[in-house]
Parts: structure tokens; C-alpha cells; sequence
């Protein structure tokens, strides 16, 4: 047996780094979706079938919801929670289209199964306030038109409020901008979605998210409410929180590449310092 000269263990060696795997990606997926959901059609429920609260709280806790779920998942996947989100990666940023499909599937397991928790447990206070479980109540579970909006409209409503959403993620998260730091961007990511609520939520309820909207929505039909898929006129809708967010989101994602993603400053590749123009607020300390 060899010793070095000076009789001292070598150092352990470094952990290696682990990779993971496509599944532990979708486990990552499933749980912050899942955290998202919790928070999100949980407040809905203590609103509206516990009488406790306001339309103030459900966009604070959508926001958290997302906020949390961001910060589970962040690490593992960065945390897309969102088909549209996927898809406008997939188009715009690289992400690998063969990972789309996954994703998404456990996106809508996560949505799916945390709404399955809240009607659970909010079953007896949802059963008290509408036993017939009808259209008073399935806005817990899933978004709808508000009263007098066609679905024309609520469809470009989610266009709108997605593109919004996805425009504003890119921005956060390029690192050529000003990104937060201290890991702060997911707490401004959860802040983008309060904003859309209060600015955006009457229309159509602000689902912009497929999975958030058609996974409780699924839950609720197989759980007793009968016309889940469709407004309380007959008209079927749950298509439109699956095909306009994904809209919105390329919609977003693409504006975002054309207006600003272009023509941010390249560092310069000796000091990877961005240069400063005269006028400009200096993006780093």
C-alpha cells in the first residue's frame, strides 16, 4: 500500500452531479403543479363554498400557489407548470419537444389529483352551500365566462392574459436583462399572476394555464358535476382554457423574441460585462 509523503488521507472525492431523469422531471412537474392547484382551486373553494373571503384572497393565493409551485419544481425542470409554458419553450428557447408530451401529462396528473384533494376536503361545505353540485359551485374547480361574456370573447381573453403571462417569464428569467436575484424570480413570477387576476379575471377567470383549467375540470365531472365541459347555457367550453392559453403563450413568447430578446446587449466576452450606454440604468451594481 502507497502513502503520500506527508501522510495525509486523501480528500473525499466530490459527489458527482447528479442528472435527472425524465421521470424525476415529470415527479417535479406533478408536484409543483400540484402545490399550484392546492393553493389556487383551495382558495376558490373557502371563497365560495366556505363563505370566508374574497376575490382579493384568490388572487393572492393563485399567486402564492404559483409562487410555491415554482420553488418545488424549479430546481428539477425550471419549474413550467404550464402546457403553454412548455409549448412556448419548446418553440422559442430550445426546450426539447420530445419532453412536451411528458410534461404536460404530468402537469394535468397534478392539476387532476390536488383538486381531487380539495374536493375531498371541502366536500361537506360544497355539499351545504349547492347539493345539486351545478354550476354555482364548478367555478372551484374550473373557470368559466363571467355573466353576459361570449365565448368569443373569454377565447381572446385567454390569449391575451396567456401572452401576457409568457412574455413576462421570459423577460424574468433572461439573464442577458435584469433578472431578480437571490432567487427571487419566482416570487415575481407568483406577483405577474396576481396582476393578471385583478387585471384580467372578470372575463374569464384568468385559467390562461391548459393544465390548471381541464385537470380540476376533469375531477369535478367525474365527481358529480354533470356539465363540467360546458357554460351554464349548454355551450361547450372546456376547450377554450386548453386552446387559447396555448395560443397566448407562443403569442407571448414571440413578441417577447421580437421586441426586446433581440436587441439586448451582448457582455463582452473578455470581462462578460454588458457595456453601459450614457441614459441607461446601470443593470448591475
Amino acid at each position: 500500500m502507497s502513502h503520500s509523503s506527508s501522510g495525509a488521507a486523501a480528500p473525499p472525492a466530490a459527489p458527482a452531479r447528479r442528472t435527472p431523469t425524465l421521470a424525476g422531471e415529470m415527479l417535479a412537474e406533478f408536484a409543483g403543479t400540484a402545490i399550484l392547484i392546492l393553493f389556487g382551486v383551495g382558495v376558490v373553494a373557502q371563497v365560495v363554498a366556505g363563505q370566508n373571503g374574497g376575490d382579493d384572497a384568490i388572487h393572492w393565493s393563485w399567486g402564492l400557489g404559483v409562487t410555491f409551485g415554482v420553488y418545488v419544481a424549479g430546481r428539477t425542470t425550471g419549474a413550467h407548470l404550464n402546457p403553454a409554458v412548455s409549448i412556448a419553450l419548446a418553440v422559442f428557447k430550445g426546450f426539447p419537444w420530445k419532453k412536451v408530451v411528458p410534461y404536460v401529462v404530468a402537469q394535468f396528473l397534478g392539476a387532476f389529483v390536488a383538486a381531487g384533494i380539495v374536493r375531498w376536503i371541502y366536500a361537506d361545505a360544497i355539499d351545504t352551500v349547492d347539493a345539486g353540485t351545478t354550476s354555482a359551485t364548478q367555478g372551484i374547480f374550473s373557470t368559466l365566462p363571467g355573466e353576459g361574456i361570449s365565448i368569443s370573447t373569454a377565447f381572446w381573453d385567454q390569449i391575451v392574459g396567456t401572452a401576457i403571462l409568457v412574455f413576462l417569464i421570459f423577460a424574468i428569467t433572461e439573464a442577458r436583462a435584469t433578472p431578480p436575484a437571490a432567487n427571487l424570480a419566482p416570487f415575481i413570477i407568483g406577483l405577474v399572476v396576481v396582476g393578471i387576476g385583478m387585471a384580467w379575471g372578470s372575463n374569464a377567470g384568468y385559467a390562461i394555464n391548459p393544465a390548471r383549467d381541464f385537470g380540476p375540470r376533469l375531477l369535478s365531472y367525474v365527481t358529480g358535476y354533470e356539465d363540467a365541459m360546458r357554460t351554464p347555457a349548454g355551450d361547450f367550453y372546456f376547450w377554450v382554457p386548453i386552446v387559447a392559453p396555448i395560443i397566448g403563450g407562443v403569442i407571448g413568447g414571440g413578441l417577447y423574441k421580437i421586441l426586446v430578446e433581440r436587441h439586448l446587449p451582448e457582455p463582452d466576452p473578455v470581462t462578460g460585462l454588458e457595456p453601459q450606454p450614457e441614459g441607461r440604468v446601470p443593470a448591475d451594481d
